[in-house]
């Protein structure tokens, strides 16, 4: 089984904020302000299998071929990441500053 596409809109569980829709049509799974997600996919984007369904948040960003810039998430209960495409509103740069302070101070401690 491969990709299952979900374009959903849903209240975000970290922020509260309402989310729509994703803007181009694709796959929507985080939150665009605060890039949280929910550990709801398990084995494929889309196939809502996972048994966790835990808070997921942003830990890193990387470049992906292919894919562009996608964004790490880690699930806060299970440990579990995953990677999710940037969607173009996304808010992601106070996240990427925020996540290269944390980054900075770990290597000087």
């Amino acid at each position: 089984m491969g990709f299952i596409m979900r374009n959903e809109s849903f209240i975000c569980l970290a922020c509260a904020r309402e989310v729509s829709e994703h803007p181009s049509g694709s796959a929507r799974n985080h939150c665009p302000k605060c890039l949280c997600s929910l550990h709801v996919d398990d084995l494929v984007p889309g196939d809502r299998a996972s048994m966790c369904s835990w808070l997921m948040k942003p830990v890193g960003f990387e470049e992906r071929k292919g894919k562009g810039m996608v964004i790490v998430h880690q699930c806060q209960k299970c440990k579990k990441r995953m990677v999710n495409k940037l969607a173009p509103d996304d808010e992601y740069l106070p996240i990427l500053k925020k996540l290269s302070e944390i980054q900075a101070r770990e290597l000087l401690d």
